[in-house]
């Protein structure tokens, strides 16, 4: 059904050896991606049709509708590790191309290699505004361990009205639409923060039966009282997202608790808000519940694969053509992507494209590896988001974080 409500246009299938078909997720930049592929059939005569997906379609519905009905693009989105199970032994290995060692966002599995091509960087970290930061004295470099970013907070939280301050961060623990905020991104610091993009450490053994380590989740939840205690209670269990980044936007927050994405809006739709407070320099620090934790938890949001029954060199040869300078110019400059590609010097005009270059340039990134391959489907929905809630409304306690957090995981691992 899903496949007969498609036009016409795009049920052409690549056969011919100089056509191939995409479907990208992120419709916001359908234009940008039909700019390359009019770039790419110029220069090389190979046609690529552009198909964009987005609100509210249901992509993998779709794409498993062209499945049935044999219309299959050559190269398609995928955006957790389910959704690449919905495609296993389909994909094509990419781990032979020149563009797979130059990055480390590429979507690996164990058995089937390389199967998911990074078309930009986002970032997790804790993310703040520079000209608060210098107006308190604090340097940003030295905050890489829980006592120097305690001593941040009391100092900021204590210049807050000279400083124009609503509150020292804006951390939002709503339960119902920022589940996602706190059970898979913050929830996902606790899995990789600190650690080289190849460790697997906490995340197996969350897999394990939904194991913690005592230890680190103890210090993590300590971390998180900070948040708590220093979070603007308008916003810290009912606020919205949209609250949450023009609050920040408008300079009423030294910090805010989420990844790079919120760029975009800060000079989209929060445009006016962030001139009214000066556009200013923003930056990101490492979650650092424990002493001398240095990186961010960088990803690929989502990846494009390629159908093994497709046109597989023509499409292998688009994605490698996308990591060329004058590819990139047009993804990083007008599509607003940050590069995921280590070779690649520009750097767009995204508030935070200079931050997560400089960090990637340094080595200093971690993994997303509550995505990659991930943990249980829907547990920050049903399990961990309600727990950070709890903790954030004051009915747990740390001790009780800890444990209620234990609890919750071993029975979803149950299930």
């Amino acid at each position: 059904m899903i496949a007969s409500m498609v036009p016409a246009a795009v049920s052409v299938q690549a056969a011919d050896g100089d056509s191939i078909r995409l479907v990208n997720g992120k419709i916001e930049v359908d234009a940008q991606l039909k700019k390359l592929a009019e770039m790419y059939e110029k220069e090389t005569g190979t046609k690529v049709e552009i198909e964009s997906m987005g609100g509210g379609i249901d992509i993998q519905g779709t794409l498993k509708g062209y499945y049935q009905s044999d219309n299959m693009p050559d190269i398609f989105v995928n955006g957790s590790g389910a959704d690449f199970a919905n495609w296993t032994d389909m994909l094509v290995d990419m781990s032979d191309q020149e563009w797979a060692s130059d990055t480390d966002a590429a979507y690996v599995d164990e058995s089937q290699g390389t199967i998911g091509f990074p078309y930009t960087t986002e970032a997790i970290g804790l993310a703040y505004n520079k000209d608060i930061l210098d107006k308190a004295g604090i340097d940003p470099s030295t905050l890489t361990s829980p006592d120097a970013i305690k001593e941040a907070f009391e100092t900021i939280d204590s210049k807050k009205d000279e400083l124009g301050l609503t509150a020292v961060v804006g951390y939002g623990a709503e339960p119902v639409n920022l589940y996602w905020s706190t059970g898979n991104h913050l929830f996902g610091t606790y899995l990789d923060e600190g650690l080289d993009r190849e460790d697997t450490t906490y995340i197996d053994m969350l897999n394990d039966g939904g194991k913690l380590d005592e230890k680190r989740f103890t210090d993590f939840a300590n971390f998180v009282g900070l948040l708590n205690q220093y979070s603007d209670p308008a916003l810290l269990v009912s606020g919205t997202y949209d609250q949450q980044i023009l609050n920040f936007s408008s300079g009423k927050y030294a910090f805010v608790t989420q990844g790079s994405w919120i760029g975009a809006t800060m000079v989209g739709d929060d445009a006016d808000a962030y001139k009214e407070a000066g556009n200013f320099e923003v930056g990101m620090i490492p979650y650092a519940f424990e002493d001398g934790q240095d990186t961010i938890l960088t990803s690929s949001p989502s990846w494009w694969s390629v159908y093994k029954d497709g046109n597989v060199e023509a499409a292998e040869a688009f994605l490698q053509w996308l990591t060329t300078d004058e590819a990139q110019e047009v993804l990083v400059k007008e599509a607003g992507f940050v590069s995921p590609f280590k070779s690649c010097t520009i750097v767009g005009d995204d508030p935070f494209a200079q931050t997560i270059t400089d960090y990637q340039k340094a080595g200093k990134t971690s993994a997303w590896h509550w995505s990659i391959p991930g943990f249980k489907e829907g547990i920050a929905q049903n399990y961990t988001g309600q727990v950070f809630a709890d903790y954030a409304s004051g009915s747990l306690d740390e001790a009780g974080f800890v444990k209620t957090m234990q609890q919750v995981l071993e029975s979803a691992y149950a299930n």
